[in-house]
């Protein structure tokens, strides 16, 4: 078995995935260690070692991601070939989601977005420093918690009512449209005395959420395009799942988060190759 293997090298996370000679995608794997040169040679030795590869099945191997500096030119005599963020970020959204066009977004420490058209260089059209590292950040001072996993639990049982400031609370009923009504008018402009942390964690991953939508949504006016397809990591809790299409149905958008979301990048580093 002959394949290409990406990697993805982040500060202290590594992704990698690889694909088969005839286009299989072996399912992709996470390594997380305290600096990018071990959670690089980590996911090598796991993933190599989980699917019985040699190094001579291996054909080359794409990095990319602010860590592939540590690479180099070769990994275990394997030429190493880096490839744009950008880049991979546009091919693996459009081969998660089997669009030939659409603005795909990055959520990870921060947002990016790039409008991606098959047959065509990757546009990135820019982003925010909203996202992953917003929701860490303020969930240590509002919280005292820093475990996302522990955040997107308690979020699911808050309460965005003592929270967030929406149209209905500034306008008669019946005046704008169901849809209008819910529709945010300020982030954290209603908050109530009497909010609980689990309602401070769904305001801040709404928030983060909506910020994301709304840059997304801007960037994808100009291209003209309706699909926007959703990657990296914060795609994958649970209340982007919940938010998204409501969002989808106010912006007469589509927003999508395909499967294995959260790999777009490191599988768009494989296809490169």
């Amino acid at each position: 078995m002959s394949v290409i293997i990406g990697i993805d090298i982040g500060g202290s996370t590594t992704k990698i995935c690889a694909f088969t000679e005839d286009k299989k995608l072996l399912r992709p794997a996470t390594v997380k260690a305290a600096d990018p040169v071990t959670s690089l040679y980590g996911a090598f030795g796991k993933f190599t070692s989980e699917f019985g590869l040699k190094i001579g099945d291996i054909k080359k191997v794409m990095v990319t991601g602010v860590g592939s500096s540590f690479a180099g030119q070769e990994l275990y005599g394997l030429p190493c070939e880096p490839v744009r963020e950008f880049t991979a970020v546009g091919l693996g959204g459009l081969y998660l989601s089997g669009l030939k066009r659409a603005l795909v977004v990055s959520m990870g420490t921060g947002t990016a977005a790039v409008y991606a058209e098959e047959g065509r260089p990757m546009d990135y059209l820019g982003g925010t420093g909203v996202g992953g590292g917003t929701v860490m950040g303020l969930s240590r001072l509002l919280l005292k918690l820093d475990d996302v996993e522990h955040i997107s639990e308690m979020a699911q049982e808050g309460d965005l009512d003592r929270i967030d400031l929406r149209i209905r609370d500034l306008t008669k009923r019946g005046a704008l449209s169901d849809m209008a009504q819910e529709m945010t008018a300020a982030n954290f402009g209603k908050v109530s005395d009497l909010a609980t942390k689990a309602d401070i964690a769904r305001g801040l991953l709404n928030m983060v959420y909506e910020t994301v939508a709304m840059v997304s949504l801007f960037a994808a006016r100009t291209r003209s395009v309706r699909d926007i397809v959703l990657t990296g990591n914060l795609s994958q809790l649970p209340y982007a799942k919940e938010v998204f299409p409501t969002l989808s149905q106010m912006f007469d958008t589509r927003f999508l988060i395909p499967e294995n979301a959260a790999y777009a990048t490191v599988i768009g580093t494989a296809l490169c190759g």
